[in-house]
């Protein structure tokens, strides 16, 4: 393998053309997962201006681009998936029948060991590594919003008719209910913020919008407008006033649903269900095939999906000691937060202690 790596300023148009042109075919070729956006070359310039030693690494055949490896290093050689805690989709973006010796390609990237917890599917050198898979539920939209609307009634009727009802309640009772699919204000944007803050601390959990590199990313995408990448924000309004609201990232095929949050105030209507049907609505519209909602066990997601894919975790390693000390300490974390997560007994009292902590925080800020 001829293999070049990058800074994020470093890669030359061209390059990035190539990289946009192997996502916008990859369905045609039988790796759909390759067109998500937190795939794209646009996500990785972003995250390199917000945080230190990104890397792309340009995999060359007879001259020609072949592959694409975003990734961190830290200065011991420790690699971890491009935005690592934030990114939904991790791995090679690469052309057809393109095949990679993992350790090969850590080598020529200065890594001893590389960390990912999204690794889409068809990563082969990378998954033989996985500690465990993990579904990642989708809104299937390609065949028109009525057509999944049609599969949402077959699935789970009483929650399709439920949430269509309370969307006409709304409207009833806190005024006219509008929907903006590509919402530019930057109010807005800040509005969402706030809620997923005070949603984060009510619930216990770690506040991602504390951390002033996801804030100043978020930022960033939400002006990011390539063909055919783009941060999406969308909000729901009652009577004008916004009552829920997403940021999420799109491609040509792709929508990648990322932060969604609403006012508490109108929990009772269940805005963000209401908001995630007005989505699949406009995206099918704009000729989105599905929206990607994450990894992640949540009721609403599993009321939405109309199937699901898979994404892993684990590391890849070569024989160096920094590889046996980083995987010493993260492995015990790891194996704990999804032996929690995967167990009902575990999780639901897990839960409600974060949300007890939560309410102690809320109410001392």
């Amino acid at each position: 393998m001829d293999i070049s790596v990058y800074r994020p300023g470093e890669l030359s148009a061209a390059d990035r053309a190539a990289w946009t042109a192997m996502q916008s075919k990859a369905h045609l070729h039988g790796s759909p997962e390759l067109a998500n956006p937190f795939l794209a070359p646009e996500f990785a310039l972003a995250v390199g201006r917000c945080r230190r030693g990104v890397r792309i690494a340009v995999v060359r055949e007879d001259g020609e681009p072949a592959a694409f490896f975003p990734y961190q290093r830290s200065a011991a050689g420790v690699g971890r998936a491009i935005g690592l805690g934030v990114s939904d989709a991790q791995g090679v973006v690469h052309r057809p029948g393109f095949a990679w010796d993992a350790r090969e390609l850590m080598r020529a990237c200065g890594l001893a060991v590389w960390e990912f917890d999204h690794l889409v599917e068809g990563q082969r050198p990378f998954e033989a590594e996985a500690s465990g898979t993990f579904p990642s539920p989708v809104m299937d939209v390609d065949r028109g919003y009525e057509a999944y609307l049609a599969q949402l009634r077959a699935q789970s009727p009483k929650f399709t008719r439920t949430t269509l009802a309370k969307e006409r309640k709304l409207g009833r009772d806190a005024g006219e209910v509008t929907y903006v699919h590509d919402e530019r204000d930057p109010a807005a944007l800040r509005t969402l913020m706030d809620w997923k803050s005070a949603q984060y601390r009510r619930t216990g959990r770690s506040d991602r919008f504390a951390h002033d590199w996801i804030t100043r990313l978020v930022q960033q995408l939400f002006h990011t407008r390539s063909e055919p990448f783009a941060g999406i924000l969308s909000v729901l309004y009652a009577d004008g006033k916004p009552i829920a609201a997403h940021f999420g990232l799109r491609t040509e095929r792709v929508l990648a649903c990322w932060f969604p949050a609403y006012d508490p105030a109108y929990s009772k209507y269940s805005p963000g269900l209401v908001l995630h049907l007005r989505m699949a609505e406009a995206a099918a519209a704009d000729g989105i095939a599905y929206l990607d909602l994450g990894r992640g066990q949540k009721e609403y997601k599993d009321s939405l999906k109309t199937r699901e894919l898979k994404v892993s975790e684990g590391w890849v390693t070569r024989r160096h000691p920094v590889a046996l000390g980083h995987r010493a300490r993260r492995a015990p974390v790891r194996a704990l937060r999804n032996a929690v997560v995967s167990r009902p007994e575990l999780f639901e009292p897990a839960d409600k202690l974060l949300k007890r902590v939560g309410k102690i925080r809320s109410g001392r800020s």
